[in-house]
């Protein structure tokens, strides 16, 4: 199978635009015979903390259903990404949508929203099997990657994930020589998440990621945010062996590769702990803190608004 991982460079809040860019570069991937494809965590907003994004969840059958269902008709592609899905209940998910020419596949809501994201969504409970045709995917978004319960929902049970992240850089705050040390450690694991869950799952991983600059707000702090996107897009054998992988420098595109869905013995056994990786002192500061008001800010600006509607409307695709 031919796969590919989008890599995009969002406009943070605008849908239109990220939407246009999601099109064109699930279009460019498809025409250099790519199957299957993956777009990243948020495709439709971008990610930071932009109050803006409270207004900014589409609904289950709104324009990111109906741009997935269209790109895998029109291309005979299955396809997924996440998004800010405003449910039936006025509640806010960080839904994972896979489609194929027949239609939805299936469904995946992030297990825990990441720092500052709490402001904008809650998480999800279900395991992100789904089945694709042929194929059984497995659906993780972002630091899912970084979880032993992500492991154990997932081994033994797919034949490759599919995956999509907005993971952001560490400010050169001062004290200048921790930050840059803390911002090394994060890239350095933002590279690779993907290869070492490969290894403890024992399946291909395609995994999306955005790319580019990111200024924000930061929540309860009097300094706003100021950094880049990390990581880059990845694709994996089931050995976590690199395939292909598009830097986070080189800007919108896609990384591109042949894949080989199946279940291997994973060759790694993972950690006995909550997380698969060890995240420093300033990720469990930030974890915790943002998460407290994080919960807190949702309840007061996002939950139980309307869902959102882009200005240029979809058809959806016949199926």
């Amino acid at each position: 199978m031919r796969a590919a991982a989008i890599q995009m460079e969002a406009v943070v809040g605008d849908l239109d635009a990220n939407l246009e860019l999601s099109e064109r570069l699930a279009d460019l991937a498809a025409a250099d015979g790519a199957e299957w494809i993956a777009l990243p965590e948020f495709f439709t907003t971008g990610i930071g903390f932009v109050t803006e994004l409270a207004d900014a969840a589409l609904a289950p059958d709104g324009a990111a259903t109906d741009l997935l269902l269209d790109i895998a008709k029109r291309h005979g592609v299955t396809v997924g990404g996440s998004f800010l899905c405003r449910d039936a209940d006025g509640e806010v998910r960080n839904a994972y949508l896979l489609a194929t020419p027949d239609g939805i596949a299936g469904r995946h809501d992030k297990d825990l929203p990441t720092m500052w994201e709490n402001s904008f969504y809650v998480g999800g409970d279900d395991d992100g099997v789904i089945e694709a045709g042929e194929v059984t995917a497995g659906a993780a978004v972002c630091w899912e990657l970084m979880r032993t319960q992500t492991v154990r929902r997932l081994v033994g049970k797919v034949d490759l994930v599919t995956a999509g992240s907005g993971w952001w850089s560490v400010p050169p705050w001062p004290p200048k020589a921790y930050t840059r040390r803390a911002e090394r450690d994060n890239a350095a694991l933002a590279r690779r998440a993907s290869e070492a869950f490969a290894t403890y799952v024992g399946a291909p991983v395609i995994h999306a990621a955005h790319s580019g600059e990111l200024k924000c707000g930061m929540p309860w702090m009097p300094v706003g945010f100021q950094g880049h996107f990390e990581g880059g897009a990845v694709i994996t054998d089931a050995k976590g062996t690199i395939l292909a992988r598009r830097d986070r420098s080189e800007g919108p595109g896609f990384a591109i590769a042949e894949i080989a869905p199946g279940r291997s013995a994973p060759v790694a056994e993972p950690p006995d702990r909550f997380w698969l990786h060890k995240r420093g002192a300033v990720g469990a500061f930030t974890w915790n803190f943002q998460r407290a008001h994080g919960r807190r800010w949702y309840k007061r600006h996002t939950s139980g608004r309307p869902a959102a509607k882009p200005a240029k409307a979809r058809i959806r695709a016949t199926v």
